[in-house]
């Protein structure tokens, strides 16, 4: 391999999100985070390499982008995903979850039910309720192992009066890659009920050997028009600090009801260094981004091997795609509570705990696998070893 993912990167006293808030969420300072989904990883060095080159201008004033920005988002999905998008149909926003809370307030009315397939991500929640719409639950059926749509369920919320779905795609916390036909009927059903479909595509990139995403605008051109896709490179290449990421529409009402709020809020400003960023990853990344996989692949098939072997009360979903499991716990017989002070207090790990992501994560817990290997090895042999003990 040409990176070396092994390597043990110094986070703390950094200002890290996720190493460096470790007692005052957790309680103490040796414990190990594998919560927040971003890696412990270094970016591409070409990455690195630009915002050096940025950093050193320094005048940091105002920016403009660049076709050749937008020609290399064009260039990646079209190359990596078979997706024929065009420049005209990308609008820059802050971020995924700024994407998701502008949807909800132009594309839905107050009061009015916005569908989330949960469990799922909980910002999707804070979004909608803190719009002023309420939460319309399709909670997903775990079948063979894995997290399946239920549409019949589906088809009586949007019979309800629903016009908006907030669709996770692959699936965060579950790992599911939804394949083609699945997305094709949850079309119909969108289509059928006029709905749009705002689809959080931001783990695309992060799929396993066997398992391809398909954009759901990318299923018919139908779709395409009801769609807006909420992308970034963030979670690819590790850049979530740089604060940017961009819709896609092929829907030109769509997308100008978007840049104009975008406008009205003042944040279509491009950004002195995020842009530089995103261009060179999508254009250098992808070495990069197979290694990585391929790492974080080896950290999956060690977990699950751990898990199975020491503590076979535990039932992971096996995921498809991003670098996050998914555990059931509900065989330990803890509470909320009672989970959060096994990692804590008695593993010392924090993993993120499940029922933030619906009630139905009640008893599940995520664990981030993007970091070095030996990190993963001693959180889960910790946690593992301490289950075992309040088992006895």
């Amino acid at each position: 391999m040409a990176y070396n993912f092994d390597l043990l990167n110094e986070r703390r006293n950094t200002r890290s999100y996720k190493w460096d808030q470790r007692v005052k969420l957790f309680g103490g300072s040796d414990v190990l985070p594998l919560w927040v989904a971003d890696m412990d990883f270094l970016s591409p060095p070409a990455v690195l390499e630009v915002l050096k080159q940025r950093a050193e201008l320094g005048i940091y004033g105002y920016a403009v982008r660049s076709d050749s920005y937008l020609d290399a988002i064009v260039n990646w999905f079209g190359l990596r995903h078979d997706w024929s998008i065009k420049s005209s149909w990308i609008t820059d926003s802050p971020g995924i979850v700024t994407s998701l809370s502008l949807a909800v307030e132009l594309f839905s009315e107050p009061g009015g039910q916005v569908v989330i397939q949960s469990p799922v991500y909980y910002p999707f929640y804070d979004v909608i309720e803190g719009n002023g719409r309420v939460v319309a639950k399709n909670s997903l059926l775990i079948r063979n192992g894995r997290f399946e749509m239920d549409y019949d369920h589906l088809e009586s919320l949007f019979q309800g009066g629903a016009k908006l779905l907030l669709l996770c795609s692959p699936h965060n916390p579950g790992g599911r890659v939804w394949e083609r036909d699945e997305l094709a009927k949850l079309g119909a059903l969108c289509l059928q009920y006029q709905v749009t479909v705002i689809s959080d595509e931001i783990h695309c990139d992060l799929t396993f050997p066997g398992h391809t995403h398909i954009p759901f605008a990318s299923v018919s051109p139908e779709l395409a028009d009801i769609t807006v896709t909420c992308l970034a490179a963030t979670k690819t290449f590790n850049l979530p600090g740089l604060h940017t990421s961009f819709m896609v529409t092929s829907n030109t009402k769509l997308k100008r009801a978007i840049d104009q709020r975008l406008k009205t809020l003042s944040l279509h400003m491009a950004q002195h260094f995020a842009q530089d960023a995103v261009e060179t990853a999508y254009n250098e990344g992808a070495v990069w981004l197979d290694e990585m996989m391929a790492y974080v692949k080896g950290n999956l098939d060690y977990a699950l091997a751990y898990f199975s072997e020491h503590l076979p009360e535990v039932k992971p979903l096996v995921p498809e795609g991003t670098y996050l499991l998914w555990i059931d716990c509900r065989g330990l017989g803890l509470d909320i509570a009672g989970l959060k002070d096994l990692m804590f207090r008695q593993a010392k790990v924090a993993f993120s705990e499940g029922s933030v992501f619906g009630t139905e994560g009640e008893g599940w817990l995520r664990i981030n696998l993007a970091c070095p290997r030996s990190i993963v090895e001693q959180a889960i042999r910790q946690f593992c070893d301490a289950a075992r003990k309040s088992l006895q």
